[in-house]
């Protein structure tokens, strides 16, 4: 095991978007297994460190790769491409607009209090950002279009912004 590998080659997985979560998932328990701080709890102060920096490095790697939008993200990452997050011009008009005219539901669905929209609303953009999930293993995995994935990224991480939104507005009309 090499410390600064990418996540992928820490759990000897091929670096593409579509992943075989359990493969993952059973590396993961395996590897945890092996560098757990638990098991050099009666070793050296040195062992005992370099143990908690392997979990730490194991755990952080895991948290990556098991949700598609880091994923996605850690991959334009390895290809050096920069997402450009920081710049809201880059999205275009009628997404910034879809966005205005989601978040004007949610609001009127949450100060109704409708918790029945809420779900509905959930749902909805639920199938919606599987769809954009699948758009992107295309353009990561077959078509390897770092442009485009990276358009698709940044939409994707206003969707699961506005995704927890509605989860929150539904936590408060259960209330």
């Amino acid at each position: 095991m090499e410390f600064n590998a990418d996540h992928f080659s820490l759990f000897e997985l091929p670096a593409t978007f579509r992943l075989d979560a359990a493969l993952l998932d059973r590396r993961y328990l395996e590897m945890q297994s092996r560098v757990h701080p638990d098991r050099f709890a009666s070793a050296g102060e040195a062992e005992r460190r370099l143990s908690l920096q392997w979990a730490t490095r194991v755990n952080e790697a895991y948290q990556t790769l098991r949700k598609p939008l880091p994923r996605a993200r850690y991959l334009l990452q390895l290809a050096a491409h920069e997402l450009g997050s920081e710049n809201n011009a880059l999205m275009p008009h009628d997404f910034l607009v879809e966005q205005m005219e989601w978040r004007e539901a949610v609001g009127e669905a949450r100060v109704a209090r409708e918790h029945h929209e809420l779900e509905h609303l959930h749902h909805r953009l639920q199938r919606d950002m599987l769809e954009r999930y699948d758009e992107i293993a295309i353009l990561l995995d077959d078509q390897h279009d770092l442009e485009q994935a990276a358009d698709r990224v940044r939409r994707l991480m206003f969707l699961e912004k506005l995704l927890s939104e509605i989860d929150d507005a539904i936590a408060v009309s259960e209330e």
